[in-house]
């Protein structure tokens, strides 16, 4: 009785091969090429824009008086009260959801309403803020209504960037506090945050850049485009960059045009600064605790 024999098998295709390969390539690639022309073009324009004139002073009708100091000071407004507001609810929410929440119907739901509002346009945020804090908590355009709104946008970033983190921690030594004789909460302030830190410090940094960018939940707010005034406080009316920006792209002179290129310079360099934190911190601390 002949035995069955299993049915040969033809090797894999070396072109088929290379082909896939050239393609996940291309597509790699392909986003690259784009955003370094858009950069070039950006840079060719504006490089020459930046002087210490255009970083201090105030915006004006003649595109070549104009500046971006009222922009820049209410982005660094915003993001120092973005973050102290997002930051802390964000990793206190991931830490509960991760280290004291029971797996139910409450944190299954929880957990799925997080994750859709970090897909939510950012404009949804915008009038979310404005019909919550300037019209109903009656704060007006204020830098405070545009930081609650940004804070809103970021949250469920950090959120989930905050639980990430914190899963990275083994297990074992979140049993072992515990076999010692520790609090819940000792383990997770003296073992579990600490080696999750460089992970928190991470995606807070870049939600927080993600929040300096956007510009579209700060228009719906109604922030103002004209500021000849820097912010003296949580409650004053405000500009941004990115609203700078938006403002000089609508002007149909050329000179303004040049202004906006020499803005998102600025804004780009603001967020590379930041990115690199985000990677240097993480690094560092990473390598104080051995991992």
């Amino acid at each position: 009785m002949n035995r069955l024999r299993p049915p040969a098998t033809r090797p894999p295709s070396r072109t088929l091969e290379h082909g896939f390969r050239w393609l996940c390539l291309l597509a790699a690639l392909l986003p690259v090429a784009v955003l370094g022309v858009l950069l070039f073009d950006v840079v060719r324009t504006g490089i020459g824009r930046i002087d210490v004139q255009f970083l201090t002073s105030f915006p004006s009708r003649r595109p070549e008086h104009a500046g971006i100091i009222a922009g820049a000071v209410g982005s660094l407004w915003l993001v120092g009260l973005t973050a102290a507001i997002a930051v802390p609810i964000g990793v206190g929410a991931a830490i509960y959801l991760e280290e004291y929440a029971r797996r139910g119907r409450l944190a299954t739901l929880i957990e799925v309403n997080v994750s859709n509002l970090a897909g939510v346009p950012s404009i949804i945020y915008g009038l979310l803020g404005l019909e919550l804090f300037v019209r109903a908590l009656s704060l007006g355009r204020s830098l405070l209504a545009g930081a609650l709104t940004l804070a809103l946008l970021v949250l469920p970033i950090i959120i989930l960037s905050t639980r990430e983190a914190l899963r990275t921690v083994p297990r074992g030594l979140r049993e072992a506090g515990l076999a010692l004789g520790a609090t819940r909460w000792q383990v997770v302030r003296q073992v579990v945050l600490p080696l999750a830190i460089p992970g928190i410090l991470t995606g807070s940094i870049l939600a927080i850049s993600r929040a300096i960018g956007e510009a579209a939940p700060l228009v719906v707010l109604g922030a103002l485009s004209y500021v000849d005034f820097l912010p003296d406080g949580p409650m004053a009316p405000f500009s941004a960059l990115p609203i700078q920006i938006f403002n000089w792209t609508s002007r149909p002179q050329a000179g303004f045009a040049v202004n906006a290129a020499a803005g998102i310079i600025v804004l780009m360099a603001t967020l590379l600064v930041l990115n690199a934190a985000a990677i240097i911190t993480r690094n560092r601390m990473q390598k104080r605790l051995g991992r």
